[in-house]
């Protein structure tokens, strides 16, 4: 008799009541049925589960607080079902998205897919961008695409004994904001099998308000700490120079938030895996960078605020040079 794998839908929420119907109708509109559907409650004050038990979704309550990473380990640990899809409160699926992970639930050769997904904007519902995942880069070195690009886990279907070997989410609160990253190089470097899909079955729901985009200079930090992690692990040496590229690119944007003490750590750290090199496409940056790389990114983000003001205006410590306005 042949047993059929069984998928779940894992939802961490925290007062998401607001949104949580639009994600739980696109749940059940799916032209084949998740096996479960799971939210997982992280001490919300509004009414997220109570909303949850009322689409027939079943309900994990936190006791504090504790992040998403926390919720999608819990989830994953309580539910019985094969595979896993986690899938963001505030976001959505098209009816195909269930049938589409069943092929490759059926194909049985990989660890996860990376699925296709568009992006809207949450106020207009105007389609804003589309994000297809190379399958040939991601085949080439998954380790490396990894380090390389921005994977969220809505967009994830994974095996759930592949998950649980490597470790699953890491609940560290220094990456939190950065923790679809460090969970899909966790992935990488414990060496599962990833592929792509490239139909379009999500819908990811662009918020001004949304955690990401209210909390800028805390998703720096935490890219920061993801690649500091990232470089300690074994095999990292292999990738060291995509791990500077993110290092120094980290090192701009702490700067322009003039959180200078973790800019110095990420440039100093990008310095001590592959030097200089890659720091910028700029000449100049790089030369100063060799002098002191501390030194370079103060001159840089000075000369932009003072000759560009409009890159900076809103940022932290932003005035306006004398005579422009």
């Amino acid at each position: 008799m042949t047993i059929t794998p069984t998928l779940a839908l894992l939802i961490p929420a925290y007062n998401a009541a607001a949104y949580l119907p639009r994600l739980l109708r696109s749940a059940k509109n799916q032209t084949e049925p998740f096996d479960e559907i799971w939210v997982y409650d992280d001490c919300s004050s509004d009414e997220t589960a109570t909303v949850a038990e009322s689409y027939g979704a079943r309900v994990l309550r936190g006791a504090t607080n504790r992040g998403c990473s926390a919720g999608k380990n819990a989830l994953a640990a309580r539910t019985g079902a094969d595979w896993l899809h986690f899938h963001d409160a505030d976001d959505e699926l098209y009816p195909n998205f269930v049938a589409l992970a069943r092929r490759w639930i059926d194909d049985g050769r990989f660890d996860v897919v990376l699925f296709a997904y568009e992006e809207r904007c949450e106020k207009s519902s105007k389609r804003t961008g589309l994000r297809i995942f190379d399958p040939l880069d991601v085949h080439q070195d998954a380790r490396s695409y990894a380090i390389r690009e921005q994977i969220n886990s809505l967009c994830g279907l994974y095996r759930r004994d592949a998950f649980l070997r490597a470790g699953g989410y890491d609940d560290d609160p220094l990456v939190l904001f950065n923790e679809d990253v460090a969970f899909h190089i966790t992935l990488a470097f414990a060496g599962l099998s990833f592929a792509t899909e490239h139909e379009i079955s999500i819908i990811n729901h662009r918020r001004r308000d949304s955690m990401s985009a209210t909390n800028r200079l805390k998703c720096l930090q935490a890219q920061y700490h993801v690649m500091r992690k990232t470089s300690e692990l074994s095999g990292a040496n292999l990738h060291a120079e995509h791990i500077a590229r993110r290092l120094w690119s980290v090192a701009g944007g702490l700067a322009s938030q003039l959180d200078w003490e973790t800019a110095d750590a990420a440039a100093s750290l990008a310095t001590q895996v592959v030097g200089p090199s890659v720091a910028s496409s700029s000449p100049v940056f790089k030369v100063l960078c060799r002098l002191s790389p501390h030194f370079a990114l103060r001159i840089r983000e000075g000369l932009i605020r003072t000759l560009k003001p409009r890159f900076r205006e809103g940022y932290p410590g932003w005035r306006a040079p004398v005579g422009l306005l």
